[in-house]
This record gives C-alpha cells, sequence and structure tokens, in this order.
C-alpha cells in the first residue's frame, strides 16, 4: 500500500463530447491535464485511439513516475464488475473491455472503473458540497441524469458501477418513452434536451441569439417567460420527486446537483426546494438540504481519482479506514 503525500492518481473522465484526463494529487488538484474530443460516431477502437492519446500524453510528462493508481468515470452503463462499458452516448462501445485496454497501457497500475454520475459523487463528496456528510445523493442533469450515494460516509456505487443512477427512476408511471425502455423517468423530464423540447413544443421561442438549448430556456425564464419558467418548473418537480424517493428508501441528509441544468440557478432551485417539501414529507425524509455542486468541470477526474484511491489505499481514502469515499469499485489486476 502506498500511502506517500506525492503519489499520484492518473484520472479519466469519459463522455459522449470530451475525454478528459489529469494526474491527480492527495489534495484533489488536477497537476497535469490532457483532452481530446470523443470521436462518439466512430468504431470503437476509434474511440479507444483517444482514450490512448490522452494517456500517452499524461504518461510523457515527469510526474508519471509518482502515478500509483489509474481511475475512470464513463458515462454508461458501466459494468465495474466486468470492466466494461456501453456508453448510450458511444455506440461503437458495447460491451467494451475499457478496463482492460488501459490496463494494457500502464505498466500493471491497478485501474478501477466507475460511472460518471458515481465520479462525481465521489469528487463531491471528497472535496466538494457533500464534504463531510455521510450520507447524500449527487446527481449530474445535463444531456442526461445521473447520480451515486454516499451511505455511512462511503461511496456506494454497487456491484457493477450504477448505484444511485436516479435518472432512470419513473415518477411518472404513465409518462412518455424513456431511452431506456422505460416510461416517466427523471431524465425524460428533467434533462436539458427535455427541458427545452418541452418548452419549445409548448411554444416557447429563443431570443435574438438562437439559442435553443435548456440554457437558452434558462435565461428567458430568468427574464420571466412563462413557458420557460413551466419548463423548469416541471423539470424540479421531477427531481424532487426522485430526491424524495431516495430519502425515503436509503435515508439521506443531503442531495448536490451538478451538470449544466444546474447552472440555471435559481431557476431550478427554488422550484426544486418547493416542490421537495410536498414528497419529501416523512419525518426522516421531510430534512434533505439541496445543495449546488462546487467542483464544476473537475468533477469528472478529481472523483475517478478518488475512486482509485479508495481501491488502492492511497491518500487515507482506503475501503478499510471507514472514512474514505471508496468500497464496490472494480478493480483491473
Amino acid at each position: 500500500m502506498h500511502t506517500d503525500s506525492g503519489d499520484l492518481v492518473a484520472a479519466l473522465d469519459i463522455g459522449g463530447t470530451k475525454i478528459a484526463g489529469a494526474l491527480v494529487d492527495g489534495a484533489g488538484r488536477p497537476r497535469v491535464r490532457a483532452r481530446r474530443p470523443t470521436p462518439a460516431r466512430e468504431d470503437g477502437a476509434t474511440v479507444m485511439a483517444a482514450v490512448a492519446a490522452v494517456l500517452d500524453e499524461l504518461a510523457r510528462t515527469g510526474e508519471w513516475p509518482l502515478v500509483r493508481a489509474v481511475g475512470i468515470g464513463s458515462a454508461g452503463p458501466v459494468d465495474a464488475s466486468a470492466g466494461t462499458v456501453s456508453p448510450v452516448n458511444v455506440p461503437g462501445w458495447r460491451g467494451f473491455p475499457l478496463v482492460a485496454e488501459v490496463a494494457r497501457r500502464v505498466g500493471g497500475l491497478p485501474v478501477t472503473l466507475v460511472g460518471d454520475g458515481v465520479a462525481m459523487t465521489a469528487a463531491e463528496h471528497w472535496q466538494g458540497a457533500a464534504r463531510g456528510r455521510a450520507d447524500a445523493l449527487c446527481m449530474v442533469v445535463s444531456t442526461g441524469v445521473g447520480g451515486g450515494l454516499v451511505l455511512g460516509g462511503r461511496l456506494r456505487s454497487g456491484p457493477t458501477g450504477n448505484a444511485g443512477h436516479i435518472g432512470h427512476i419513473s415518477v411518472d408511471l404513465d409518462g412518455e418513452p424513456c431511452a431506456c425502455g422505460s416510461r416517466g423517468c427523471v431524465e425524460r423530464i428533467a434533462s436539458g434536451p427535455n427541458i427545452a423540447r418541452r418548452a419549445l413544443e409548448a411554444g416557447w421561442r429563443p431570443g435574438s441569439d438562437g439559442d435553443r438549448s435548456a440554457a437558452g430556456v434558462a435565461a428567458a425564464a430568468r427574464a420571466g417567460d412563462p413557458v420557460a419558467l413551466a419548463s423548469f418548473d416541471r423539470a424540479a418537480r421531477a427531481l424532487a420527486a426522485g430526491i424524495a424517493a431516495t430519502a425515503t428508501l436509503v435515508e439521506i441528509e443531503v442531495a448536490v446537483i451538478g451538470g449544466g441544468v444546474a447552472e440555471a440557478g435559481d431557476v431550478l432551485f427554488g422550484p426544486l426546494r418547493e416542490h421537495l417539501r410536498d414528497y419529501a414529507v416523512l419525518s426522516f425524509a421531510s430534512g434533505v438540504e439541496v445543495l449546488p455542486a462546487r467542483l464544476g468541470s473537475d468533477a469528472g477526474v478529481v472523483g475517478a481519482a478518488a475512486a482509485a484511491a479508495a481501491e488502492a489505499g492511497l491518500w487515507g481514502l482506503g475501503s478499510g479506514t471507514g472514512e474514505g469515499t471508496g468500497g464496490g469499485t472494480a478493480s483491473g489486476m
């Protein structure tokens, strides 16, 4: 076990638009960065070549000899127990053996895989808005809706690395079909593209900048547009129902929300907190605090590093300490 404060973790944050890499230190700081666009419409080998290019750039730095483990946070679904990924937005990867492919390239270092929502959760619990909280739900609300759980002070990623995936809790039993195959999922209502779609279908039109995204809807909502406000209110209700269900099931004390949609600020958080009072009514669920995430775009690499450090026993985050963010991740070795 390595515990020296100079130890680093190489971290990858893999999504449908970019592959970010960093060498992260024991204070959660990315010391070296690398980045490539994700060739999401290409075949699996081409996507892996982009991952390898990020790893190669990191490995060429003078700090690579300090790396003791590798962490990967990937768009999902992932299967940490098998070391495979099948991101919905990367069609070339279906059951792709990402852990084995990365392990081949990193000289025998242990490799840990978690879903991107779990990585964000690890980051926010280690260095962000959920720091010091024993029981938390952390969510990414963006193109999709993902999440992860901290229970009893530890990251609980589940056998396959997908626990806490709140985006696919159904909150509308007769709702619209979701891309996952179910109906009325939180993601189908609260993700950025669905906020924008619903506003456009209800008659909202973008302003002079032509921004048809959820950010454009948020700007209109801040200016008082009733259709834009209604679309964000609907998203907030879906999120509130999902958070309340989670609080009722596992007794969380805080829900941390990040991702692009969370940048809407009070347009989202105001109605979300109001609706949560309507849904989380039992005494043990009614005190859930809702907070914005703090780590922004670094959450993916910082969280992947935290998960790998916990598996490797680095920085006091090892699973044997009872205090870390580890647990439930898969090693490539």
